[in-house]
């Protein structure tokens, strides 16, 4: 199980940057060359998204890679960058693997009592 919850964290971590990175230039791009009605307007709260599109993606992955070695930790990061994720980003098709990976992950890793066979 830690093995699983190693990669999925992994994966939701590169997937999740991939959504804060497009996140981030979004609201810069609105910010640096304004709103257009209806079509480009800026998010509610840009540091929000700013901020936890950088934070999240790194705590997937930093709990993917301790799922093996430290699970009761790397799962409680897992699961933080889950509903990081979902409280920046909110649920949508780019966003529900990655919350998704991250949550499963997290909750494989602190379900790990031992750890795998090799």
């Amino acid at each position: 199980m830690r093995n699983a919850a190693l990669v999925l964290g992994i994966i939701a971590g590169l997937w999740g940057m991939l959504v804060g990175f497009f996140g981030y230039g979004y609201t810069e791009f609105i910010a640096w060359f304004g709103e257009v009605p209806d079509i480009a307007e800026q998010v509610d709260h840009p540091g929000r998204i700013r901020s936890l599109g950088l934070i999240a993606p790194i705590l997937a992955i930093a709990g993917g890679a301790m799922a093996r070695s430290q699970a009761m930790l790397g799962g409680i990061f897992m699961i933080l960058s889950a509903v990081g994720m979902f409280w920046a980003f909110g649920y949508g098709v780019f966003t529900m693997f990655p919350i998704a990976m991250a949550g499963l992950g997290g909750v494989l890793s602190i379900a790990a009592k031992q750890p795998d066979p090799y």
